[in-house]
């Protein structure tokens, strides 16, 4: 099976850099690379339209990069909490999923994608955590994020809580009906 011969127009990740000609297979290059604008096929003709708008690409990939390095410190910066319920052993009931952390930085007017969150594996314990978010090729952020219990409420405090509702319906209802004659 022949591979597709490319020049690639960006930084792709596993791949190659900006301006590398790399070989791929050709489903790929034709389903991916090109329709994303990635890469462009290696012909002659191409090699040197390439060669005119390095500047501009490089410019744009730096611009990008110096973003991400922006970003990179704001989430390094951020420590973020987040509620669980918790089972015996202080064991999580479910985990906390890359979502969960883009969400919550979402509230702290962070945006970050939930697939740049990298969970090396599942958080499914109470604590403190270090997790890396991969901004750009070259830029990775660690971000804290801290696994607390869901506040619960004790049977205990709830039946009283209901009962002083329960009693102060008991004291409306009547003046309601009064008021009604």
């Amino acid at each position: 099976m022949a591979g597709m011969k490319i020049i690639l127009r960006a930084d792709v990740e596993n791949l190659g850099r900006l301006g590398d000609v790399v070989v791929v297979k050709p489903g790929y290059g034709r389903n991916f690379l090109l329709p994303q604008g990635f890469a462009m096929p290696a012909t002659k003709s191409n090699l040197k339209v390439f060669e005119l708008e390095r500047k501009k690409l490089q410019a744009k990939m730096d611009a990008l990069r110096f973003a991400a390095g922006d970003l990179a410190g704001r989430i390094e910066a951020t420590i973020i909490s987040i509620s669980m319920r918790v089972g015996e052993n202080d064991k999580l009931y479910g985990s906390v999923t890359s979502a969960m952390i883009a969400g919550e930085l979402a509230a702290k007017g962070i945006e970050v994608d939930r697939h740049r969150i990298l969970l090396d594996s599942p958080i499914r314990t109470l604590g403190d955590f270090e997790v890396r978010v991969r901004l750009h090729a070259d830029v990775t952020a660690k971000l804290a994020v801290k696994v607390l219990p869901e506040e619960r409420v004790h049977e205990e405090d709830a039946k009283p809580a209901q009962q002083s509702v329960s009693a102060d319906e008991q004291t409306d209802e009547p003046a309601v009906e009064k008021s009604a004659e």
